[in-house]
Formats: structure tokens, sequence, C-alpha cells
């Protein structure tokens, strides 16, 4: 019986992208691993263009292709890895539809799975997108590898492969604020590393903005480091003996020169501000590690689906198979 390969492609708003990553994946998987069997899927995260219109119409044509729509846009993470969940191949793929992900990496992912590694990761050495954008996603996985207290991955964006028994692992997690990339170092069996130059999107925008970003930052920094909270602590303690020296010297000041020593209230606005600024910051980092609890302790699903393609007809074979 042949081994069954998966490919998850989450979308939104690829119109332009979403046939030419099928044709380019298909050819790919047909003219390299033709030993294999397959399936495509794809989760759409409530496009507003032709992008669900295209995957249907690819979807009646292939029948190893399927579709999940979501009800809504449920966020950059918890999409694809509801989709990785739904895939039912002995490994799944994960990929995006905007060609950044190079398309001839998977017959190489699979070599190394054959090998017998669980997870192969895709990690980008360079970038031929924004420069400044580049600089910063290395300052930052830089600083997250400092701070976190597990291992993480640099420039590892959720592009690889997994083996079905990890999937299984992501199942049982029942994680409803999932972070891939931080759960693949943290949980993860032995894997390969696969280094690429990344290239720039074929055709489109980019729904990456500053807001997304700065949530998937602040995403792993609550989930996998403490240093935040130990910052807070430490900073409050310092700035308390500031405080409190220098009052010191205020009174010492005024009683040996009690007639020429002026203070005058200049001094004591700055330190109110500047200490107003400090409590402000570490309210809004404690806020943070507070929204990420209660979005699990809530538990709500990870996506909400509206609609599924193909699903029917791949139990319908497999219900097939097994009684042959």
């Amino acid at each position: 019986m042949k081994k069954k390969i998966s490919i998850m492609i989450p979308c939104y708003n690829e119109e332009e992208n979403a046939r030419p990553i099928y044709e380019a994946v298909k050819d790919e998987l047909e003219r390299e691993l033709p030993g294999y069997d397959y399936e495509i899927l794809f989760i759409d995260n409530k496009s507003t263009d032709g992008t669900r219109r295209i995957i249907e119409k690819i979807c009646e044509e292939n029948p190893k292709v399927k579709g999940i729509f979501n009800a809504k846009n449920f966020g950059q993470f918890n999409s694809p890895y509801y989709g990785i969940l739904q895939t039912t191949g002995d490994c799944t793929i994960s990929i995006c539809a905007d060609f950044q992900d190079p398309v001839d990496l998977i017959p190489v992912f699979v070599r190394e799975w054959e090998k017998g590694y669980k997870i192969v990761c895709g990690i980008k050495t360079s970038s031929k997108e924004n420069r400044l954008v580049y600089f910063l996603r290395s300052c930052y996985y830089k600083a997250i590898k400092k701070m976190s207290s597990v291992e993480q991955i640099e420039h590892f964006t959720g592009f690889g492969l997994y083996d079905k028994s990890f999937v299984q692992v992501l199942r049982d997690l029942k994680d409803p604020t999932p972070f891939i990339r931080g759960i693949v170092a943290e949980l993860g069996y032995e894997r390969k590393d696969i280094e690429y130059t990344q290239p720039q999107r074929r055709a489109g925008k980019t729904h990456n903005n500053w807001y997304s970003l700065y949530d998937a930052a602040m995403l792993s920094f609550t989930s996998y480091t403490k240093v935040g909270l130990r910052l807070a602590t430490f900073a409050g303690f310092l700035i308390s003996g500031i405080s409190f020296l220098l009052a010191l010297v205020y009174l010492v000041m005024k009683l040996v020169y009690w007639d020429r020593f002026i203070a005058g209230s200049a001094p004591m606005l700055i330190l109110t501000c500047f200490f107003g600024g400090v409590q402000l910051f570490f309210i809004g980092l404690l806020g943070e590690y507070i929204m990420s609890m209660n979005a699990r302790i809530m538990n709500r699903p990870l996506v909400v689906e509206e609609k599924r393609l193909n699903f029917e007809k791949q139990e319908e074979r497999d219900g097939k198979g097994t009684e042959d």
C-alpha cells in the first residue's frame, strides 16, 4: 500500500496564487514522488476575493484535493494549525500559497523523512523580502532564543514536514492559541533542518503588517519566556532602591543646606513622569500575559468551519479500500 503525503496550504485572498500553487505542488508530487499517494488540503481563512471559487473548481477537477472554508478569519496561527490537524497522510507538509516556501523542497523533505526524521524544518538563511523586515525578524529570533526557557528555531516559519505521529501529538495538545514554531521546538522529535533562500511572493500583497508581526512576537514571548515578569520584578526593585536613595540625598541636602538648597518642582515632575511611564509599560506587559492565559482558559475552538469539500469522497474511497 502506498504511503500518503498530505500537503496543507493555508489561504487568505490568494486568488492569483491558488491555482498556480496547486499545479506546482501536483506536478512536483507526480514527477518527483510517483510512488506515493497524496492529498492536497486548502484551508481558506475567510477570503474576500475569488480564492474560494478557485478552490471549489479545483476540488471538482481533482478528488484528491480537499477544501475547508472557515466561517470567519481566525488569525494567522489558528487556521494553518487546524489545517494540519485535518490531514490524513502518513506525513503532512505545510506550505504557503504565495510561493515563498519553495515547492521543490517537498521531495527533499520526504527523503529526509524516509531516513527516519519525524520532523523536517525549512530554515531561511536569507530572503528576497524587504531587508529591514528580514533584519527585524533576525533580531526578534535571536532575542526570543536568548530569553526563552526552551529551545527556539531561528527563521522557522512553520514550513516543513511533520510525521503523522507528531500530528497526533498536536491533536492531543488541544492548545486554543497554538504557536507551531514554539511547539515544534519544545515538543517535537529529533528533526532535520533544511536551509533555503526565501523568494519573493509570486503575486499579490503580503497580509502581514506590523500589528500581525507584533501579535506573533507577543504570542511567542508570553508562551515561552518568563523574562518579562522577572524583568518587571527586578526593575521594580531597582527603581524603588534608586528612588529611596534619591529621597535620602534630597533630605540630607535640605537639612545641611536649609537656606541655600532649593529643589524646585522640576525634578519631582520628571521623576513622576518617568515612574509613571515605567509602571504603564509593565502593566501592559502583564496584560499580555493575562490575555494569553485568558485565551487558554476560555478554551475556544481553533476555527469554526463553514464548509468542507471532498472529505466525503475520501471517506468513500477509504471505505471501499477497507471492504476490499
